[in-house]
């Protein structure tokens, strides 16, 4: 009887040839489709019509924008109107504090999310009039002046009252761009804000109570709870986040997810976060990998060094 097994495996090989050519282009290219980045341009949409005064920005800001009422600014000495649990309640996600959105989102993002916050957030085929849904942040429809120059102001004032980018740290550009929805065990955030330590089991139980109020809200307005990211760069990779973040219907059309609207240099610094959080030793590893080098080359040296001088006289 012939031997077989040369005949056995090349039809296994030949399978899995044939297996992996039809569907690993399918799992890469249709389930995992690649989406180029936009650089976080916002082409889409316009620029600003006119240069803004932040003094008349201010003014709109704290009264015909009627942004304060919904908004905190803590730079201004402003604190939130009610707790972030009962505001999720009313809104279904807890209103941004501005003191620090001038400096994370792209101008051209906040202009267009006060005069049309659907549009800006892409998730507009989610407050349709047949749906029955309003956005819940409302339009600003104007101070009686010239509505451009009037957003432009607007914008103007909450960059002059936000911190330098340089002082922006990759913690405050998270917890800003995506703490409201997004929890990070492995940081000991939650939606409501960084988890203190409590001495009593009872407070802890009652912060604990807070979160899954805010969460419950949250999972009514997005569907679904918004998923932990405390893994999810090492999960996804950094091209997938950095593209979901700059525009998420790229990648998942019909996400409930808005766009998020930061600016490339921020979004940079929401990426180095995540990154932190899903590999607390990075730091530390790349430390301890760079002496290790400097460690095998010195000792090459040394080695190569001992071989000339033992086979000196032999050669």
């Amino acid at each position: 009887m012939k031997n077989k097994e040369p005949l056995i495996l090349a039809v296994v090989v030949i399978f899995s040839l044939i297996t992996y050519y039809l569907v690993e282009p399918y799992a890469h290219h249709v389930m995992h489709k690649h989406v180029e980045s936009e650089h976080f341009a916002y082409a889409d949409l316009p620029a600003l019509a006119a240069n803004g005064d932040a003094t008349r920005g201010q003014d709109l800001v704290m009264g015909a924008g009627a942004c304060t009422g919904c908004h905190s600014i803590e730079a201004a000495g402003m604190p939130a109107a009610m707790e972030a649990q009962d505001a999720a309640a009313s809104y279904g996600v807890n209103p941004p504090d501005l003191s620090n959105v001038g400096v994370i989102f792209d101008e051209r993002f906040l202009a267009d999310l006060i005069k049309n916050p659907a549009h800006a957030l892409k998730v507009e085929h989610k407050f349709t009039e047949e749906s029955g849904k309003m956005h819940p942040m409302s339009a600003f429809a104007g101070g009686g002046g010239d509505i451009d120059q009037e957003v432009a102001d607007m914008v103007a004032y909450l960059k002059s009252i936000a911190l330098k980018a340089e002082d922006v740290t990759p913690k405050i550009a998270y917890e800003n761009a995506c703490g409201r929805c997004h929890a990070m065990s492995y940081e000991n955030w939650t939606q409501i804000g960084e988890k203190p330590s409590f001495k009593e089991k009872k407070d802890a139980l009652a912060y604990d109570i807070k979160v899954l109020q805010y969460e419950d809200s949250l999972k009514a307005y997005m569907g679904k709870l918004p998923p932990d990211l405390s893994m999810y760069i090492r999960s996804r990779g950094e091209h997938f986040v950095s593209t979901f973040i700059e525009n998420p219907q790229a990648q998942l059309e019909g996400t409930a997810m808005p766009r998020v609207g930061v600016t490339a240099e921020m979004a940079e610094k929401v990426i180095e976060h995540m990154k932190d959080s899903g590999d607390t030793k990075r730091a530390e590893r790349e430390s301890v990998g760079m002496n290790v080098m400097i460690y095998i080359i010195i000792f090459a040296i040394f080695a190569l060094l001992w071989k000339k001088q033992v086979w000196r006289d032999l050669h």
